[in-house]
């Protein structure tokens, strides 16, 4: 069989121009260092992109790494990282291993902990007398001397703590400043500063001190990241666990089958049809299809199948899976960045880069908030000077340390994280992180039928030969051969034992029309396959004579039929069995309990839709839609106010897909739904669909949480520290609390149950 294509062709001179762009373009992953919050993140964006030659360059904050897209003509990866550690923060190419430079960081940030722990211990000591018993002008307890002493051993213990243990903060601060910026750490260091130089003052001129509020603060805020750092791991452990799966060595084959010598390589340099030998216990290098052997694969990271799934010929493999027993031999497909492990990894740290609206808000005038604050500072210590000068500053501090900004945008990655990296345990992956607001606020689920109500795994249950035309069969076979739509599957797979010897037949003009079929020139005759309309198209469209009329038998009344035609009319009728997903019926009654309206779309005669429906318990279901009728319907929803799930998993399913609020493909759709979709059931199991609602319905409710929590406490502690309610030693203690709630409350996520299954089905 020969096939031969009609794209148009790009002349040479375009073709060369558009590769040699390419070739300027240059992408690459940095790994970052010295990040807080929301504020230095606008920083490092704002500044690179400033850059020349900068294409593209996005942080994510829940990993800590960026991408950076640039021109090398203009720049380079040097200039770039030069650029980030200029401003102050560690970089370094995600390739390099950070090791000894992360161990070395949190060794130190330990000792910076301890040390502000050890000498708040202390200090209390020396403070304690103070808060009890007022310093006596005559007689008392606590002599002038007594009380100096004591501050002046406050104040020895304080200067290792502002010295040291603070220092991150300083350095901070300085290159925000330097930088033109207000971050965090402006105020933490002014907070920091003032208090210890104020009592500084107060220890030989006097007044009072509050050494233990400056250590405290410093002690809570230290011990507040580093819970926070500990959180951040926690929460990014599912995509840190797929990065680790990343094969680094494959075993290549050089002269099989004569010989099964190997060579040892790194996975990266390993190319499309290379042969690679997989021994027990090793991870799979590359995409490809089993050549030899019989084994089990262990796929639970990539698509959330928790039990081994066995391999043999011709079985599709994935880059990252263990193989569990037997030996493989295997040709690699797909390689490097282009597999389907890759693929996982670069859409979980997109998504988890993306807010949801709600939070964008509070990101952006982070910095805006913070000058605002220093101002308020300011007159409120100018206020004060006028009533009582000698608790001005002391107000003044309190307002800056009580001030809780990164509150607002700092718990956010940590929840977006949580919940990818569990939806992603269980096969569902989210690409676009903006789905997860949108998905709990989702009011309307629309569902395809065939691939994903359904199984999709058709088969050929009756073909009926209409009309006596030679090589009929092997003519369906050849345009069922070009599909990857279900029904062409099955087709293609009923008549492949019978026509295997093809090759004589020329074929041209092959294409495949979304909700129709496909259509080919077959020894220049025009022949359609696919839904009744399609193929008898052919025969109205002609000219030659009118369309033979059709009538589906009685016995096929509630199958899904396809028909061969060509320009004469119907050649051959196939009646097609496809059976529903287990949980398909569960999945929609959980979804109706929870007051969403169900929906089913369908290219399918309205007899098998109706029955589809009648299983599923969906009341409307509609029928013998195009793709563009889909599109319409989603659309009209739109325009009433319903927010818009659409799940499915087909070619004609890519312009509804587009359309909805929320995309879901099943992970063995057309790459069409896949590369439309914003979240992809990996797993093919409909119950995740309704987890993953559960979990981003948790998720937006937790993040909602968390903003309303920093907005009322900052309501409330900025005019308490204003009007003098609050100390120094207050506002610290409220300041890191405000911080650790909403970080915390974020692992509340994974209180939520784990989804059991007792059947699965993972078609990969």
């Amino acid at each position: 069989m020969s096939i031969i294509s009609d794209f148009d062709h790009k002349p040479d001179s375009v073709i060369a121009s558009q590769q040699q762009e390419n070739q300027l373009i240059q992408s690459e992953k940095i790994s970052l260092s010295g990040m807080h919050c929301a504020a230095c993140v606008q920083l490092i964006e704002f500044r690179v992109r400033q850059l020349p030659g900068i294409n593209l360059f996005k942080i994510n904050t829940a990993t800590h790494k960026a991408e950076v897209v640039w021109q090398s003509e203009k720049n380079n990866i040097k200039n770039i990282i030069s650029a980030i550690i200029h401003l102050g923060y560690g970089a370094l190419p995600a390739t390099q291993s950070p090791g000894e430079f992360e161990k070395k960081e949190s060794k130190l940030a330990l000792w910076r902990l301890f040390i502000a722990g050890f000498a708040m211990m202390q200090i209390m000591m020396y403070a304690f007398p103070a808060y009890l018993v007022p310093v006596p002008q005559v007689d008392g307890d606590l002599t002038p001397d007594l009380d100096k002493l004591l501050k002046i051993a406050s104040m020895l213990i304080a200067v290792p703590v502002v010295g040291f243990s603070a220092l991150p903060f300083f350095k901070a601060a300085w290159r925000d400043l330097r930088n033109r910026h207000i971050g965090m750490d402006v105020p933490v260091s002014l907070g920091i500063l003032l208090t210890f130089f104020a009592s500084v003052w107060a220890t030989f001129r006097g007044g009072v001190v509050y050494y233990d509020s400056a250590i405290m603060f410093v002690f809570l805020l230290l011990s507040a990241r580093l819970i926070e750092s500990k959180v951040q791991q926690k929460t990014t452990t599912a995509l840190r666990v797929l990065t680790q799966l990343v094969p680094v060595s494959a075993q290549k084959l050089i002269s099989y089958p004569q010989s099964r010598e190997v060579l040892t390589l790194d996975a990266s340099a390993l190319h499309i049809d290379d042969l690679v030998l997989v021994a027990p216990g090793d991870h799979i290098p590359a995409d490809g299809i089993v050549l030899e052997g019989h084994s089990e694969c262990d796929e639970a990271l990539m698509t959330g199948e928790s039990r081994p799934v066995l391999k043999t010929v011709g079985d599709n493999v994935i880059a990252g899976a263990i193989n569990t027993n037997g030996t493989l031999i295997i040709k690699a497909l797909k390689v490097g960045m282009e597999t389907h492990l890759s693929s996982l990894i670069e859409m979980m740290e997109t998504a988890a880069t993306e807010k949801p609206p709600i939070v964008l808000l509070a990101d952006k005038h982070a910095s805006r908030f913070l000058s605002i604050i220093l101002l308020i500072a300011l007159l409120t210590g100018i206020f004060w000077t006028f009533f009582e000068p000698d608790r001005a500053l002391w107000i003044a501090i309190s307002v800056i340390v009580v001030t809780c900004p990164c509150a607002l945008s700092l718990a956010t990655p940590g929840v977006m994280s949580a919940a990818i990296g569990l939806l992603a345990k269980n096969g569902v992956l989210i690409k676009n992180g903006k789905a997860i607001q949108t998905m709990a606020e989702a009011t309307h689920f629309v569902f395809d039928k065939t691939g994903t109500l359904t199984v999709g795994k058709l088969r050929v249950a009756q073909q009926l030969l209409q009309r006596d035309v030679p090589q009929a069969e092997s003519i369906a076979f050849l345009l069922a051969s070009g599909s990857g739509h279900p029904a062409a599957r099955a087709i293609a797979d009923a008549l492949a034992a019978q026509n295997e010897n093809t090759s004589e037949m020329q074929v041209t003009n092959m294409h495949e029309v979304a909700g129709g079929g496909i259509e080919a020139l077959i020894d220049n005759r025009s022949y359609r396959l696919g839904s009744i309309d399609f193929a008898l198209g052919l025969a109205s469209t002609s000219g030659l004579k009118d369309p033979q009329f059709f009538e589906i038998p009685t016995a096929m009344r509630e199958a899904t039929v396809s028909v061969l035609a060509d320009e004469d009319g119907v050649m051959m009728v196939f009646a097609l069995a496809d059976t529903l997903r287990v949980d398909a019926i569960e999945t929609v009654k959980k979804l109706q309990a929870r007051h969403k309206k169900i929906l089913l779309l369908s290219g399918d005669r309205d007899e098998v839709v109706q029955a589809v429906a009648r299983d599923c318990g969906i009341d409307d279901a509609r029928a013998n839609l195009s793709p563009a009728d889909k599109f319409n319907i989603v659309q009209s929803l739109q325009a009433e106010g319903a927010i818009v799930v659409m799940v499915g998993d087909g070619m004609n399913d890519g312009p509804a897909l587009s359309l909805a609020n929320v995309a879901v493909a099943m992970g063995q759709g057309a790459p069409i739904s896949q590369t439309r979709s914003d979240v992809l059931l990996m797993s093919n199991r409909l119950s995740d669909l309704d987890f993953g609602f559960v979990v981003a319905n948790k998720a937006f409710r937790l993040i909602r949480e968390n903003l309303i929590w920093a907005i009322a406490y900052n309501l409330f502690a900025i005019p308490a520290a204003v009007i003098g309610w609050l100390e120094p030693w207050h506002a610290a203690l409220g300041m890191s609390l405000s911080s650790l709630i909403v970080v915390l409350n974020a692992l509340r996520l994974y209180l939520l149950p784990q989804p059991e299954y007792a059947v699965t089905e993972v078609l990969i």
